[in-house]
């Protein structure tokens, strides 16, 4: 297990330096100038000082070296500051971790207890009217844009409903507890979990389809086993590989929905703090949120492999 550990972090170093190169490079490339957040529009700025803060920041270095030096300071623990508010980037991006954190783990787990569950129905009773239906709701559910079923929502259930907050993840004049921010996250959590819960159960049910007509299941009927250790233990524990490899490999698109939920929703997130880096142009902050996803991305990848290899007995670690 640790030699496989060890292959699979060999090939995770690159592909992380791979993806924070062209991520630097785009931003580099990008259209417009850091240094216009010290411009003031009465006054103005001499060209002089733009020229020393461009030097100071190092923006007026080739982007090979630029990058060199950044990933230099990375490796020191050192992410910069920002250029809009010269707050460190690292304590920046520590403040927003934890709504994100929470309101991705939780569209997850929303995502797995509702689509598993739905997709082992929906193998069990293939072809019946609530399969067709719960078809036509994966079509739906993956189809649909997260930003359009959010701004729905959001006019439906806040605005005309009033069921759940419009935006935040407090009320704003009131203590904070944990009730208080759980009525902010359902909402969002729901919207961001939505396309999850479909993709689960798309792969869930074909997953159960596989395995259920395998002789090992007819085998574990035959011998008086009741129909749900047949489906438990024997259907969906081997039914779960694939399942668990979708787990991982959606947690990108949760972080990409998460740009989009935060913002709609204002959810004092990483994504809606990219926005704003965005916004700004401030170069340190977006290589520092992206830093911090490229190892979220990369370090799930890694448990997926790991989590796959347990899951799977034909799988030999010495040949992983």
């Amino acid at each position: 297990m640790f030699q496989y550990v060890l292959r699979r972090l060999a090939v995770t170093i690159p592909v992380f330096i791979a993806i924070t190169m062209a991520v630097f490079t785009l931003i580099a490339l990008a259209p417009g100038d850091p240094m216009a957040s010290y411009i003031s529009p009465e006054l103005g700025t001499d060209p002089a000082v733009i020229e020393r803060l461009r030097h100071e920041f190092g923006f007026d270095q080739p982007i090979p070296i630029r990058y060199l030096n950044w990933l230099g300071q990375v490796a020191q623990g050192n992410l910069g500051y920002r250029i809009k508010t010269w707050d460190p980037v690292w304590p920046v991006i520590q403040q927003r971790f934890g709504p994100t954190l929470l309101l991705m783990s939780t569209a997850l787990i929303i995502g797995i207890l509702i689509g598993v569950p739905l997709g082992v129905y929906s193998a069990l009773n293939k072809y019946s009217l609530p399969d067709m239906a719960l078809t036509g709701m994966v079509f739906l559910g993956i189809s649909t844009p997260a930003f359009l079923v959010g701004l729905g929502s959001l006019y439906l259930f806040s605005l005309q409903l009033d069921l759940f907050p419009a935006g935040g993840m407090h009320t704003l004049g009131k203590p904070e507890s944990l009730l208080d921010t759980l009525h902010h996250l359902a909402l969002p959590a729901l919207i961001l979990s939505a396309n999850y819960i479909a993709t689960m159960l798309r792969y869930t049910r074909a997953a159960m389809l596989d395995v259920i007509g395998e002789q090992y299941v007819t085998t574990a009927r035959a011998k008086g086993l009741s129909e749900r250790v047949v489906i438990v233990r024997h259907a969906l524990r081997n039914a779960l590989i694939p399942i668990v490899t979708v787990i991982g490999f959606s947690i990108p698109n949760l972080l990409a929905g998460a740009v989009f939920t935060e913002t709609i929703f204002a959810w004092p997130g990483m994504g809606s703090l990219f926005i704003d880096g965005v916004n700004s142009r401030d170069f340190p902050l977006m290589m520092g949120v992206t830093l911090v996803t490229t190892t979220a991305v990369l370090l799930s990848n890694l448990i997926t492999d790991v989590l796959y290899a347990v899951l799977n007995p034909k799988i030999r670690f010495g040949r992983g």
